[in-house]
């Protein structure tokens, strides 16, 4: 597949929480794409606030945190609308807890913006599951789940916010930021490489 545009990582911030996480992710995603696809990139990532209609420009978003999500009313609006004309966000939960505060002030703010029902759990058959690498499980278990981090569960599924058949939110909440948070130049230590799901959620919001 051919990709003209410059592919930006675009990290969306937010009033309330903790937006800021796992700062060393989006070079080592980005080195992953640049390693396994044809995606061209730009080498850094871009931050820009919820609020900010510069949203629109980008199709990939990515939200975090580990505290309250209490979006304000310009950043609602922004959020449904920005999903609703075909962006994609992938969010995840930094605390790995579906019980969290994170958690449950997010998944109330996408129940207001969307309906209490909007929010499901998805196949592991899905397609973001062979978008480009194949994952026949379903979404991979991160250490963090395995080290009892959070609510001490391995969740074998992630949520999403379907709209016209595609993906709109992605929401994990196994904790991919920290898992991914580590220099790219260590990639070669690892037996294989974790950020290969990285790869799938962006090459699917490209082309969903």
């Amino acid at each position: 597949m051919a990709y003209r545009q410059k592919f930006t990582f675009t990290r969306l911030s937010y009033h309330s929480g903790d937006w800021d996480t796992d700062q060393r992710m989006p070079s080592n995603l980005l080195n992953s794409l640049l390693e396994y696809t044809t995606i061209p990139i730009n080498e850094h990532e871009k931050v820009i606030p919820l609020s900010s209609d510069d949203i629109f420009a980008y199709p990939f978003c990515y939200l975090s945190g580990h505290k309250l999500v209490q979006f304000d009313a310009k950043e609602k609006a922004n959020f449904k609308k920005y999903v609703q004309n075909g962006g994609f966000v992938f969010v995840d939960d930094c605390n790995h807890d579906i019980d969290g505060l994170f958690a449950k002030s997010f998944e109330a703010q996408m129940a207001a913006l969307f309906g209490p029902a909007a929010l499901k759990k998805i196949p592991n058959n899905h397609k973001l599951y062979n978008s480009f690498f194949k994952f026949e499980k379903g979404p991979p278990t991160t250490t963090f789940e395995l080290n009892g981090w959070g609510d001490d569960l391995v969740h074998d599924y992630l949520k999403a916010i379907e709209i016209n058949g595609r993906i709109g939110v992605l929401y994990s909440s196994k904790d991919y930021g920290c898992e991914w948070d580590y220099d790219f130049r260590n990639k070669r230590f690892l037996a294989e490489d974790n950020t290969k799901f990285g790869v799938n959620i962006i090459v699917y919001a490209l082309n969903s």
